[in-house]
């Protein structure tokens, strides 16, 4: 096995990158199927099936509770207003809600170990695949595809740590400080200090690993399932929509939506992947429902669930209700361009109580084996739609919105996008809408440079208040002498 030390925050953690909850395996039984679990470092590339599960560990790695299998999208979520807190519970977030986490909260040190212990396994990976003396096992194409894989997963873990530990691109065109761009494989204590890059040097490195990515990435992959949770073009190019949307830069949203995007409804992506909204809403949640829909999900199974105290149905449904929906007046609950015919209200909110109303997306219970939603080509619709009102076409960006709001609620007459104003005002409704208990209401309010409203401060909390984004943990710094 490819087991290797990594002292980081002043721990050594030992980290496996074999898969051994088997969770990207390409056969049908792929979540049950069993890890090699003594194979030798030096082995792990002499044949096709250890390299896939070297590939495999990297989405495993990243799937995981305390990092995009549930802590991502809450924390992102209850700092933004739509949620009131349940249970005083420091575990499940309580300082991040009241926006008093410091910098020696462990459960957000927790997030930053992990999205670094992915990229140093990311980087690891294409040191060792590069050297593995066993050239030929697999082709130069298949060896190009999983090399743009791992650098997609290490765009992915840069985005999230970015938007969470750093200010907004927006706000200075990303010249104030940024995360270590850690680049090459750790496997000492050697090299932990290096100073923090610039965002505009993190987001540079996500484009790059992302344009790599894209080159060589498949179009598509022989099953639904794969198309769904690993990634290939179209996945790409979705996620570069989001970043695009992180940075201002429209026109450049515009122009990577439009390559899954057709130019009138019904929207489809013509090539790779048919990537579509699913005709019935309902249906997009669950266990690796909606392929089309969606892009890229995080799978989980009874023998692979996200973990204590991290599963989205745990803190929104009846799991334990950590967090319930704001009904004041800044909530969107009930803001009136959310009525009671939209089936995202009838079917995805229910009154437990008298006082609480909950988000049952995630209707699954002990273990929350709900597949997690990371990309869904509604997003795409939303990213593109604002990046029209902002740089293109506003009759566009109407149109895009009707797509998703319509697909829930036929009967809802949307205003007329007759100023951008409008259209933008519209679109944000939307998105807090559409994509609410999936981790986007964070990234918007601080793209946008917006105060967060927030419930448990009390308080609106601006972009120049140093809440505004999480601090780099203290024990990073106990270890990285030179981060700022």
């Amino acid at each position: 096995m490819s087991l290797f030390n990594l002292k980081i925050k002043g721990l050594k953690i030992f980290i496996l990158l074999l898969p051994v909850l088997g969770l990207f395996a390409c056969k049908k039984d792929f979540l049950d199927n069993q890890a090699e679990l003594s194979i030798p470092e030096s082995r792990v590339f002499e044949t096709p099936a250890r390299i896939l599960a070297q590939v495999n560990g990297l989405y495993s790695s990243a799937k995981i509770g305390s990092l995009f299998g549930g802590r991502y999208q809450i924390y992102n979520d209850i700092r933004s207003g739509e949620f009131r807190n349940r249970t005083s519970n420091v575990v499940t977030g309580f300082g991040v809600y009241q926006f008093t986490n410091d910098p020696s909260d462990t459960y957000i040190e927790g997030f930053w170990i992990n999205g670094y212990l992915t990229i140093n396994r990311v980087n690891k990976f294409l040191a060792d695949f590069e050297l593995a003396k066993n050239q030929g096992i697999v082709s130069d194409q298949l060896k190009s595809q999983y090399i743009a894989e791992a650098k997609f997963v290490r765009a992915y873990c840069y985005y999230a740590l970015v938007q969470m530990f750093a200010k907004p691109y927006t706000q200075d065109a990303g010249a104030s400080r940024g995360l270590p761009l850690r680049l090459k494989a750790q496997t000492d204590s050697a090299d932990n200090n290096l100073k923090s890059g610039t965002v505009a040097q993190v987001y540079a490195q996500i484009l790059k690993d992302l344009n790599e990515a894209e080159v060589a990435l498949p179009a598509s992959y022989s099953t639904s399932v794969l198309n769904t949770t690993r990634a290939h073009k179209n996945t790409v190019a979705a996620f570069k929509s989001r970043v695009y949307l992180a940075m201002g830069k429209f026109p450049d949203v515009i122009t990577e939506a439009n390559k899954i995007v057709s130019a009138t409804a019904p929207f489809r992506a013509a090539t790779g992947v048919n990537h579509t909204l699913n005709a019935d809403v309902t249906k997009v949640y669950g266990n690796g429902a909606a392929e089309l829909e969606n892009v890229f999900s995080a799978p989980m199974s009874a023998t692979n669930a996200p973990g204590t105290q991290n599963q989205l149905g745990y803190y929104y449904n009846a799991g334990n209700i950590e967090y319930f929906l704001n009904q004041g007046a800044t909530g969107i609950y009930n803001n009136p361009a959310w009525p009671a015919s939209d089936l995202r209200k009838s079917k995805f909110v229910l009154q437990y109580s008298a006082a609480w109303h909950i988000l049952v997306k995630y209707s699954n219970v002990s273990p929350f084996t709900d597949w997690v939603p990371l990309i869904r080509y509604s997003e795409v619709l939303l990213n593109l739609a604002e990046a029209e009102a902002e740089a293109g076409s506003l009759t566009r960006a109407e149109e895009l919105v009707k797509a998703v709001r319509q697909r829930s609620d036929p009967s809802y007459t949307m205003p007329a996008f007759t100023t951008k104003a409008i259209a933008i005002q519209n679109i944000l409704l939307e998105r807090r809408i559409e994509l609410l208990g999936e981790g986007f209401n964070a990234p918007d309010i601080q793209r946008r440079l917006q105060p967060f409203v927030s419930v448990g401060a009390g308080a609106s909390i601006p972009y120049t208040d140093s809440r505004y984004v999480f601090p780099i943990p203290t024990s990073e710094k106990l270890t990285n002498k030179i981060v700022e």
